[in-house]
């Protein structure tokens, strides 16, 4: 069957203005900017370069320990040894040794909130199929290809410099978002923004996330820094109904980091706005029927469909239907049967599936000879003349 596609204009209720989207001009060497409400993405640039993540590939290993505790293989209260490979990390730690037994809930705290190199490590060596961080790495890799972050690869669990220990910005940003989604019990972690752990590290109380006390909605997630990366940042925002994930990479200091990310921001929510363009009871459009009791069906979303525009504009959003047709009797009501294609300037095309928005049984048998009829004297028709 042919593709057949309808051109639609859409706008309020099926037409909205809108001019193209200034783009956020960031000095970061790669970034990603979506919103995850609508699932619409702001801004990619050198999105699905591998990189040195380093200490935002923790979100990795705390995606893999909140798994743990959601399969009960790990308690919040459970206390795990701290053996002389996790001391033996520096940077940045919770300057645990090897006569400590530390709850597993003060790990977790000491990987958001301190970004402990050690921390990490004793939850990888519990959770390691083999014991070791290099077996939990290479069980990170295998999980990060199932999640979708086909751009990923690690070396450790803490993000320390390494060969081969790459993440992408886009791959940053699924992980955000399949943290925020899939475990929000936990989620509330990354909001806070001291934890003293057992009085031993003073100098190591603080979140290092720059935008958690400037009353923007940021919750989340994790920074990151390595001479070789630069200064990044995993980051999340709410306001209203509204959440938005951004990855920075490869900034040149804390300041600028700091900078960047409170601009995209305000960016992603100021210049962007929610808008409901169709109903799961209105349809978009009709699509043609092949020997069905109908012509044609209504074409519907599954529910009402919002999507992310730019606030401001003077002209129509182009917007197409796309499908096989004509389309087989019989339909049922809520069958796939085509995709809507959305093109708003300045933002990468949006595409949502479109359903059957009533049954249409097969046509009877008049129904079927006339349309098979109709065919044969078409061809009839169309057929060139013979001289006799």
């Amino acid at each position: 069957m042919p593709t057949l596609i309808r051109t639609l204009i859409l706008a309020l209720g099926l037409m909205l203005a809108a001019l193209p989207a200034l783009a956020f001009d960031t000095s970061a060497r790669a970034a990603y900017v979506m919103d995850q409400t609508t699932g619409t993405v702001l801004l990619a640039k050198n999105a699905d370069e591998p990189l040195p993540p380093a200490s935002m590939s923790k979100l990795m290993t705390l995606y893999v320990a909140f798994e743990a505790l959601r399969d009960g293989r790990l308690t919040l209260d459970e206390k795990l040894p701290v053996s002389e490979h996790a001391m033996s990390y520096g940077g940045s730690t919770m300057f645990l040794n090897t006569q400590d037994r530390v709850r597993v809930e003060d790990l977790l705290r000491g990987i958001i909130v301190l970004s402990g190199n050690d921390a990490c490590v004793v939850i990888a060596e519990a959770l390691s199929p083999d014991g070791t961080e290099a077996g939990f790495a290479r069980y990170m890799t295998q999980r990060a290809k199932q999640l979708g972050m086909t751009n990923s690869t690690f070396a450790n669990s803490n993000g320390w410099p390494a060969a081969g220990h790459m993440m992408s910005v886009k791959d940053l940003a699924i992980l955000a978002d399949r943290l925020i989604t899939d475990f929000p019990e936990y989620y509330p972690l990354f909001a806070e923004e001291t934890f003293e752990f057992d009085g031993r590290a003073p100098s190591n109380v603080n979140n290092r996330n720059p935008l958690l006390k400037l009353d923007i909605g940021a919750d989340g997630l994790k920074t990151g820094h390595t001479q070789e990366a630069g200064y990044g940042l995993v980051g999340s925002a709410r306001q209203g109904d509204r959440r938005v994930i951004f990855v920075l990479s490869g900034l040149e200091s804390t300041a600028r980091r700091a900078e960047e990310a409170e601009a995209v921001v305000n960016w992603s929510f100021r210049n962007f706005v929610e808008r409901k363009v169709a109903t799961a009871e209105t349809p978009i459009a009709q699509a043609k029927v092949w020997m069905g009791a109908q012509k044609t069906v209504g074409l519907v979303p599954e529910g009402d469909l919002t999507l992310l525009f730019p606030v401001l504009g003077d002209q129509n959003v182009p917007a197409e239907v796309v499908y096989q047709g004509p389309v087989n009797a019989p339909i049922r009501k809520g069958q796939q049967l085509a995709e809507l294609v959305v093109k708003p300037e300045g933002l990468p095309e949006i595409r949502r599936p479109l359903y059957a928005a009533q049954d249409v049984p097969l046509g009877g048998f008049v129904v079927r000879l006339m349309t098979v009829g109709g065919i044969v004297l078409k061809d009839v028709l169309n057929s060139p003349l013979e001289s006799m």
